[in-house]
């Protein structure tokens, strides 16, 4: 009897000790993605990957965060006057849930264009301005995202 006990409080043991490891299984998914060139094709592989990544967790019944970054030429990516994109990116935001995808404007870029061109520059619904594309890149990546350039 008294075996029986030991073996039945071992095998609690075991349990309780495997729970915190399948609360740790789910993870969160999270990637960056870099677009730093003015080429449509670039753009669409950013895109077909975001959507790609978006539709796998959707499939496994999980929840993946992505951010595609915009930085130099890349950012006619999120220019409301020049994106080759913009259709596709509303697309893909507006079928995302639940999980969630992010358009990051470098603000820096922006400003040079903008005194380049002699005027403001204005971006598409979906994106929002970082102070700096490269850094906004490093710090996702120094907060866990994995990391992706078409």
């Amino acid at each position: 009897m008294k075996s029986l006990f030991k073996a039945a409080a071992a095998a609690a043991l075991l349990i309780a000790a495997a729970a915190p490891s399948f609360a740790a299984d789910a993870k969160s998914h999270r990637v960056a993605i870099q677009v730093d060139q003015n080429d449509p094709a670039v753009m669409n592989l950013a895109l077909n990957n975001a959507a790609n990544i978006i539709e796998y967790y959707k499939a496994k019944n999980e929840d993946v965060q992505v951010e595609v970054v915009t930085f130099g030429p890349g950012l006619h990516m999120l220019r409301a006057d020049s994106s080759p994109v913009k259709d596709r990116i509303k697309q893909i935001a507006d079928g995302a849930f639940p999980s969630a995808i992010k358009f990051a404007a470098c603000e820096n870029t922006k400003t040079g264009m903008e005194k380049h061109e002699g005027h403001a520059v204005s971006l598409i619904p979906q994106a929002s301005a970082v102070p700096s594309g490269a850094v906004r890149l490093m710090e996702l990546q120094d907060d866990g995202w994995a990391y992706l350039r078409p």
